[in-house]
């Protein structure tokens, strides 16, 4: 077989006329290396791209850790062609080899004129068209800014015939600063004229006080969401950071503790007409008002559609698992308020909280119940009772609403996980001060916690008084990042896809448990190694980079690595459920094509490469 018949028999070369690829065969050049020679290493000025005619090379970290072996057809060296023209690894010949090498100049000049084997040796997918919508929409490009303020004193007279003459619907109500209240027109409907207060009364007697507010970097949908949820026509925008004023009341959505500072902007009813995103809110309005569990489950049945919609029409995988996790969110605040309804008011203040996938807002089509509950410290024996109840309400709604039960009754079920404070800080300083298995196990999940409903300061300072105690203990942090490294990407020799050998998902991979797992995991470490508030994974992998705890580089490898490995999770759920299945995390290799297969070997071997960083304790350059 010569070159260029060679060449043909790999993607993706293959997608090359036969002419074009004859033409191209004459540019690369035979390299023969012995068994135990090293082809290059980490730093080296690369020569060009390789491709191996035959023998074995494997390929290693900076600390001489094993990512790959390859074998004959196999192609290597790209990804540090494609960076600075550096070797980002090791490759070191395990027999004698011969190396068909494509110089540097000649690939560059390739590449430039061909924007498929461009896509291809860029290791990534062509961006994703993203849709103009609420799920994508900044509420900053939304928002109405520089709202129309009053200070408390305004009278009502005066503030309905400013919004008069101003053709406005509201007015925010403020002090040095600081967002008092609302006043809206059905605010003067509803407690000016119908109940017959004064008009020459101050505006704080009609006005809403202490309004759910959002920060300026939520994005669209999580104003509707609001809307429909709280049934309320206005939102103002707070400028700082964090996730604002969302709610009021014990099983309202909850005060953040965010802060109320920055008044920047409003979003009415008005300023969403131009933007849809009606199939989420559609469902988070249904869950608001549905009257029991029967109801709340007729909802939830349409997330698998909504999941294939929101993949089908291009939307990031962070979008999308950020939208059926709002879902849940809403369901389980539903279900609190109906507990309460049924079983009286509780008996001492409460915050439920959610953790694993739900407390990361990376639910997709799949998704068991992970809770927990905290009670106040004023919690006595006899209360648990009360407690217990709810839980048992709240649990089993959600596993008739397809939240199925935790194999592991990491569950506010489980009494053990439905505690006072004070036992909670227990339980985390105990983990910190004796990390064994099932301590790395337990805190690895409890690091993910997100308030959901209740009294949201129970929970302030925990968190990051946590990561400041775990990230001083050096043996807990070890312990941690072995606790990691043992959800292994699914990498073979011959740098082939590994699939599962038995059961009942034969021949497949696991795309949770061997695919997005290892990159939460890694993000789990970073955010303790830097105290690092954020929750989700991407933004935790993004947070780490710019604080430093691993390099840019690193940073954006493993980005571009966790985007192709969880869309393609996504896109094998959806395809399932255009086809009538019920999604799975279980794809078959086969279903993919060789450019995608390609592409998801690449992003394996880089999670694998961070692992072996993480392990070490550095960053990648």
């Amino acid at each position: 077989m010569n070159d260029t018949e060679f060449l043909a028999t790999i993607h993706p070369w293959s997608t090359l006329t036969f002419e074009a690829l004859d033409a191209l065969s004459g540019d690369f050049r035979m390299r023969r290396v012995d068994a135990g020679d090293t082809v290059y290493r980490v730093g080296d000025l690369l020569e060009g791209l390789y491709i191996l005619r035959s023998g074995s090379v494997e390929v290693t970290d900076q600390d001489g850790g094993t990512l790959s072996t390859l074998g004959p057809r196999n192609v290597f060296g790209e990804r540090g062609l494609m960076r600075d023209g550096r070797a980002a690894t090791t490759a070191r010949a395990l027999a004698a080899t011969e190396l068909l090498m494509l110089p540097a100049g000649q690939f560059r000049a390739l590449i430039d004129g061909n924007a498929e084997l461009r896509d291809f040796f860029a290791r990534a997918r062509p961006p994703r068209a993203q849709p103009p919508g609420l799920a994508t929409l900044r509420v900053d490009q939304l928002m109405t800014p520089d709202p129309a303020t009053i200070g408390p004193e305004t009278t009502i007279a005066d503030a309905a015939r400013i919004m008069r003459d101003r053709h406005i619907s509201s007015l925010m109500v403020a002090e040095r600063g600081l967002l008092l209240g609302i006043l809206t027109i059905r605010d003067i409907s509803g407690r000016v004229v119908a109940e017959g207060l004064s008009p020459d009364a101050p505006v704080t007697r009609a006005m809403t006080p202490d309004p759910v507010s959002l920060p300026a970097d939520a994005i669209g949908s999580d104003v509707l969401h609001l809307m429909m949820e709280r049934g309320i026509g206005h939102v103002p925008i707070l400028g700082n950071t964090g996730l604002g004023n969302t709610g009021l009341g014990s099983t309202g959505l909850g005060n953040t503790g965010a802060g109320n500072t920055g008044l920047v902007g409003i979003v009415t009813q008005t300023d969403l007409t131009r933007f849809q995103a009606e199939s989420s809110a559609g469902v988070i309005g249904d869950v608001a008002r549905a009257p029991d569990g029967a109801a709340l489950a007729r909802a939830t049945a349409r997330i698998p559609q909504l999941l294939a919609q929101l993949v089908g029409a291009g939307n990031r995988h962070d979008v999308v698992t950020r939208l059926i996790t709002d879902i849940a969110d809403a369901v389980t605040r539903r279900l609190l308020t109906l507990a309460e309804a049924d079983l009286g008011s509780p008996p001492v203040p409460y915050l439920w909280l959610a953790c694993g996938s739900q407390g990361r807002q990376e639910q997709t089509g799949v998704s068991d119940q992970d809770n927990a509950m905290m009670l106040s410290d004023d919690a006595r024996p006899e209360h648990d009772a009360y407690f217990g109840a709810l839980a048992a309400y709240v649990s089993n709604g959600l596993d008739e609403c397809g939240y199925v039960f935790c194999p592991g009754e990491m569950m506010a079920t489980t009494p053990r996980w439905r505690q006072p404070v004070r036992v909670w800080r227990k339980y985390f300083r105990g983990w910190i001060d004796r990390p064994d298995p099932m301590a790395q196990m337990l805190a690895s999940v409890m690091f993910d916690l997100r308030p959901i409903g209740g009294d949201h300061t129970l929970y302030d300072g925990l968190h990051s008084e946590t990561l400041k105690a775990a990230s001083k203990n050096s043996i807990f942090v070890a312990h941690m990042v072995s606790n990691a490294l043992t959800h292994a990407p699914p990498l073979g020799l011959w740098r082939g896809l590994t699939t599962l050998r038995a059961g009942e998902h034969r021949d497949r991979l696991d795309l949770k448990l061997s695919g997005v797992v290892p990159v939460v995991d890694l993000g789990r470490i970073y955010a303790l190694r830097g105290r690092l508030a954020p929750v989700r994974t991407r933004a935790r992998i993004e947070a780490a980079r710019d604080a430093g705890v691993i390099s840019d580089g690193g940073g954006r490898d493993l980005l571009d690595a966790y985007d192709l490995i969880a869309q393609t999770r996504l896109d094998h759920q959806a395809k399932q459920v255009r086809r009538g299945q019920k999604p799975d995390n279980f794809m078959a290799p086969a279903d993919l094509s060789e450019f995608e297969r390609s592409h998801l070997r690449d992003a394996f071997v880089v999670v694998r490469r961070m692992q072996s960083a993480a392990g070490q304790g550095r960053s990648l350059p």
